[in-house]
């Protein structure tokens, strides 16, 4: 079982931490009383056991919780292996993964006390999501990173006459959000363009499959009729919202005909072809991305309630 072995916190940065037996954690801020926390992306940290035992049996001596500067030292997880985007549930806070590692810039006070430092390799970065209290002994369960799937659509695309220029924006704009797993080409072909999102749906290996292209008037835009032949459930909500942001850059947005629905538990949502509209239309998107996921999990949670963690079953 992977636990938390010390909650560790200083007044200073770069200095050792010291251990306490609890914490409280606020959304947004990080660990109470903290010289870490604040509003940015490494609001706690964390560095395995595991990690530190690297370095004790390369002979180093003298290493304590919080001697790396750790706010929580675990036990039984390999935290660097993490993806970014991947949540924990740790007591009865909830975090997120923001950052594997960072560069020392500086040899600070425990670089110079030990003589070599395993955070900037193997410790990790989280953002409080839920707030909560953590104490020394409670367990940490890891909810995977959200996953998601990028195709173009487009005949020149996947004849090789044109470049793919939506689907690499898409990724980029997925970055930190999502992991890109599958980034693929199809001609606008309805049969294939249907068995694929099927086949992605119906593996598992995804949350989220993302199409670019074969939304408009043209004959061979069909992809909202393939991702209408798959769906079980329609979300006519995804486009229309988009739809209606988009119509305040050009009235041309009413014309698309893109499509968004659930299968299994994947969500499908069509983007525009264009680059730029691809883009703007996925943003608009981003911010109920998380929740959309959570509830197709049976996950979802209010992060400003005072819901605990849910009890395993």
């Amino acid at each position: 079982m992977a636990k938390v072995l010390s909650i560790n916190i200083s007044t200073k940065t770069g200095t050792i931490k010291y251990p306490v037996p609890e914490a409280k954690f606020r959304v947004n801020h990080g660990i109470e009383g903290d010289a870490h926390a604040g509003e940015w992306h490494r609001q706690v940290s964390l560095l395995a056991q595991e990690s530190v035992d690297k370095m004790i049996a390369k002979g180093v001596k003298g290493l304590k919780p919080g001697i790396f500067a750790e706010n929580i030292t675990t036990e039984g997880i390999e935290v660097f292996s993490l993806p970014v985007g991947t949540r924990l549930w740790v007591g009865e806070v909830l975090m997120e993964v923001t950052q594997i590692g960072k560069e020392c810039h500086h040899h600070c006070q425990v670089y110079q006390q030990v003589g070599m430092c395993v955070m900037p390799l193997e410790g990790i970065f989280t953002r409080v999501l839920k707030d909560g209290t953590i104490r020394v002994g409670d367990e940490i369960t890891v909810i995977p990173g959200i996953r998601a799937a990028v195709l173009t659509i487009s005949d020149k695309g996947a004849a090789g006459t044109r470049e793919d220029k939506s689907g690499p924006p898409i990724v980029q704009a997925l970055e930190g959000k999502a992991l890109v797993e599958k980034a693929l080409i199809l001609p606008d072909e309805f049969e294939q363009i249907k068995a694929t999102l099927a086949e992605l749906c119906d593996s598992g290996e995804v949350d989220l499959v993302f199409t670019s292209g074969g939304t408009g008037f043209a004959p061979r835009d069909v992809t909202p009729e393939a991702t209408l032949a798959v769906v079980e459930r329609a979300v006519p909500g995804i486009t229309e919202a988009m739809r209606a942001e988009s119509r305040k850059i050009t009235e041309r947005a009413q014309l698309s005909r893109a499509a968004a629905g659930i299968r299994k538990r994947t969500l499908i949502v069509n983007l525009p072809g264009s680059p730029k509209a691809a883009v703007e239309c996925l943003q608009v998107f981003l911010p109920v991305l998380g929740h959309a996921v959570e509830t197709l999990r049976g996950e979802a949670y209010e992060c400003a309630s005072t819901e605990t963690k849910p009890a395993k079953s």
